[in-house]
């Protein structure tokens, strides 16, 4: 399982939207929210290569940089860690946090009853 922090999040978001981005195209997506310059960036995406959360092509320059694992994945191994850790697996207890703290639309009800009902809950 792989534990992401912050910043892989940001990097991955970019590649998971600019699929074989260039390094600078990858450095302007990110410049706004981080404020990192080239040389930052390309640390990043070379540290994030050795842990496998990146691939880059080195076929030729420049070089392309995609995420080497889906955004899917990534989120539903970060739902889990969290879920697990937080409320110690407990799904209703999670789904009924949320639903207190923050109330959903009637779209968003009925669809949450419909899915419900699927599962027969």
């Amino acid at each position: 399982m792989v534990k992401l922090s912050g910043k892989e999040w940001l990097v991955l978001g970019v590649l998971w939207d600019h699929e074989g981005a260039e390094l600078g195209e990858v450095t302007q997506a990110l410049y706004q929210e981080t404020g990192w310059n080239r040389n930052t960036v390309f640390t990043y995406l070379t540290r994030m290569e050795a842990k496998g959360l990146v691939a880059i092509d080195k076929g030729g320059y420049p070089r392309h940089y995609r995420a080497a694992l889906s955004r899917a994945d990534c989120q539903a191994q970060a739902r889990d860690s969290f879920l697990k850790q937080v409320y110690r697996g407990a799904t209703g207890d999670l789904v009924t946090a949320f639903l207190k703290e923050k109330p959903i639309s009637a779209q968003e009800r009925n669809e949450l009853r419909r899915l419900l009902d699927e599962m027969e809950v």
